[in-house]
């Protein structure tokens, strides 16, 4: 668990750090040059007195810093639901699959739990660490010591409450972003603002190209974000909701393959 939790703040590091790389390179080599020159010529053009209709291109929304650290961190954050989802499908293969080998019909009493929790050692270590690997040799390990039916019920339901608990707290991460991203977008809102504020007098002497700029800043970041925030959600939900469905596959498995088997001595 320990190591999987090891490997896990690697995985989660590096993609922070490639998100970062990635992203400010495509800024600064396509998106704000190519933003920066539009703006420009539509300043030229003001300044010039022609009529012309100010372009709302998708390079001059996103061009801003808030803009590019929203960006970032919604790489960052599909890249760690994305690690979590590859997990809970590669669980959800187990469920397929028959790790008890208990005929149909047969009984099992506590002497032979341990014959059958053989199998489940005999698993790779990657997926030993499964939750229902886990669950099944618990319940089976609780029953050869205890002998007891409710005992090993209560087993399997206090493993997945746990990993329930367990799934739901790793995704804090990702929850933050999620109120991050917005927040991002709201201080680009003040800092357009206040940048226009600041212009206010030259645009009493008639150049508003200054405040028209800074009030696109304030507008577009909050816009961007909260679109954004809106994809990490779904995805956020998207993944809850298959966890949720793993862990009560598990305790729906652990019910039908084994403890209809079971019997007290």
């Amino acid at each position: 668990m320990k190591q999987r939790m090891s490997s896990e703040f690697i995985y989660q590091l590096f993609a922070l750090l490639i998100a970062v790389i990635v992203v400010h390179a495509v800024y600064v080599g396509a998106i704000r040059p190519a933003a920066d020159a539009q703006i420009r010529q539509e300043m030229e053009q003001q300044a010039a007195g022609e009529d012309f209709v100010p372009e709302r291109s998708f390079v001059v929304v996103i061009r801003d810093f808030e803009q590019e650290a929203c960006f970032i961190l919604l790489i960052w954050a599909l890249a760690i639901m994305g690690y979590k989802g590859k997990r809970t499908l590669d669980e959800q293969e187990l469920l397929d699959r028959r790790l008890l080998d208990i005929p149909e019909g047969t009984s099992v009493l506590p002497e032979d739990a341990r014959e059958y929790s053989r199998s489940l050692e005999a698993l790779p270590e990657k997926e030993q660490d499964y939750l229902l690997p886990r669950t099944l040799l618990g319940a089976l390990q609780r029953f050869a010591t205890t002998g007891s039916i409710q005992a090993v019920s209560d087993t399997i339901k206090e493993n997945c409450e746990i990993e329930a608990d367990r799934l739901d707290s790793e995704l804090s991460m990702v929850r933050y972003i999620a109120w991050a991203i917005p927040s991002i977008g709201f201080i680009g809102t003040v800092r357009g603002i206040g940048e226009a504020l600041g212009q206010a007098y030259k645009a009493v002497e008639g150049d508003i190209s200054g405040v028209t700029v800074s009030l696109g800043v304030a507008f577009n970041s909050t816009f961007v974000a909260l679109v954004l925030s809106i994809v990490i959600m779904f995805c956020l939900h998207q993944l809850q909701l298959s966890q949720e469905r793993l862990v009560l596959d598990c305790q729906r498995y652990a019910d039908k393959r084994l403890m209809r088997h079971l019997v007290s001595p």
